[in-house]
């Protein structure tokens, strides 16, 4: 074979093994399964930029009590959830609800919808919300003996009531009721100070609202149970994040 020859048959393998590689890269790109947007709750009119460039998408509301007894129906949450009094279940946030029973619905949603959702980490929660939480009150008093008055006098500003989801603020990305009364499960384990936190092992989270609490893994009612400077809780609730944008 010449050299011309052999030049030639080398570049139309070289072409033909580029075709069958794109060929071959198109055919896992079809075949990858897309989410069953069914089950992908409605997402924020716009994702949130974190101070490292990554975008999450943000649920526009929490899971309401509506979404959640859809799991429940499935089976595959164990807690069924009554609307209140004169309360539409599809715009009532769900609550009374723990970690437990969150992570069973993470199962259900990502199955069911063929993506990947989860919750927020803390620092998240509070970049995404910092725009609609209120400011942290002036002291009362300034006299440093009366300190303990004015943190007194001050905690507890935050709505407590129960309300229909769209009830309170909107960021500027679309995300609906931060500052609401139900304060959302993080995915951020506290094990105490000083101690590190094993995921396998958590025996309380983070939950986000007026302020960052502390609550036991199996807590429902957080006025029962819970480790926080200030008021408790008035509702346990959730919304989901995911990395990426639902297609």
């Amino acid at each position: 074979m010449t050299a011309a020859c052999q030049t030639g048959y080398r570049a139309k393998a070289f072409v033909v093994a580029g075709l069958l590689a794109a060929s071959l890269w198109g055919l896992a790109a079809c075949n990858k399964p897309h989410a069953d947007l069914a089950y992908v709750p409605e997402l924020a009119e716009k994702p949130v930029t974190l101070p490292d460039g990554h975008k999450i998408y943000v649920q526009k509301f929490e899971v309401t009590i509506a979404q959640w007894n859809a799991c429940h129906a499935e089976g595959a949450c164990e807690e069924e959830l009554r609307a209140p009094a004169r309360h539409n279940a599809a715009n009532v946030p769900a609550t009374g609800l723990n970690f437990s029973d969150v992570s069973q619905y993470l199962a259900w949603i990502n199955k069911k919808s063929r993506h990947t959702f989860r919750l927020p980490t803390s620092q998240e929660w509070a970049f995404m919300a910092k725009t609609v939480l209120p400011e942290k009150p002036d002291p009362i008093f300034t006299d440093p003996d009366l300190r303990w008055a004015s943190a007194y006098l001050t905690k507890g500003l935050g709505p407590r009531a129960l309300k229909d989801q769209g009830s309170f603020s909107t960021s500027p990305e679309g995300i609906a009721d931060l500052d609401g009364s139900v304060w959302e499960w993080t995915n951020d384990c506290y094990a105490g100070n000083g101690i590190s936190p094993n995921p396998d092992r958590c025996p309380a989270y983070y939950v986000a609202g007026e302020h960052m609490a502390v609550i036991p893994f199996l807590v429902r009612d957080p006025a029962r149970g819970g480790c926080s400077v200030g008021t408790p809780p008035a509702h346990l609730g959730f919304r989901l994040v995911t990395d990426q944008k639902p297609v």
